[in-house]
């Protein structure tokens, strides 16, 4: 059962464009179906977290927009960060799905039972995925994973255990 999703910003929640205005800021492109895809997570009681590499004012904004609790910006080693979320959680690997696209991702996708990779991962990561999306990041990969998700934890709950 998946009680914690934990994702990568940059290629996942967003197509990983980041566009600069010259003067220091930034903005990034969300899709809203991705946004529903959290929301649908969190009131199915799943935990849901950001675990970005790069610092970003905008994906703080979305975590709060969004109502994501834990929101992790400019973390250069991500793997400690997820295992400390899950053991405050009292959660096992296998029960933590982590969503990544990219070198960054590799060590997570590794140690989670549930390792998501956007379609249009870098080989790294597609190799690593138990579930690919459909759709690229940033253009409902993440919508396509939450569905997956909740979807396993139901067929789990009926004595399935196929993802």
């Amino acid at each position: 059962m998946i009680r914690l999703f934990v994702l990568d910003v940059d290629g996942t929640l967003t197509e990983g464009e980041i566009l600069l205005d010259g003067r220091g800021g930034e903005t990034k492109r969300f899709d809203i179906q991705d946004g529903m895809g959290l929301v649908l997570l969190r009131r199915a009681g799943i935990g849901t977290a950001f675990l970005s590499g790069r610092a970003s004012d905008p994906t703080d904004q979305r975590a709060r927009d969004l109502g994501v609790p834990r929101c992790a910006n400019g973390a250069a080693d991500k793997l400690p960060l997820l295992r400390r979320w899950a053991d405050e959680d009292g959660l096992t690997p296998e029960e933590v799905a982590y969503m990544g696209d990219d070198l960054p991702d590799l060590e997570c996708l590794s140690w989670s039972g549930f390792p998501i990779v956007p379609s249009n991962g870098r080989p790294e990561a597609l190799r690593l995925a138990r579930y690919v999306t459909p759709r690229p990041g940033g253009r409902g990969a993440v919508r396509d994973a939450a569905d997956r998700v909740l979807l396993a934890n139901a067929r789990e709950r009926e004595g399935i255990h196929h993802p």
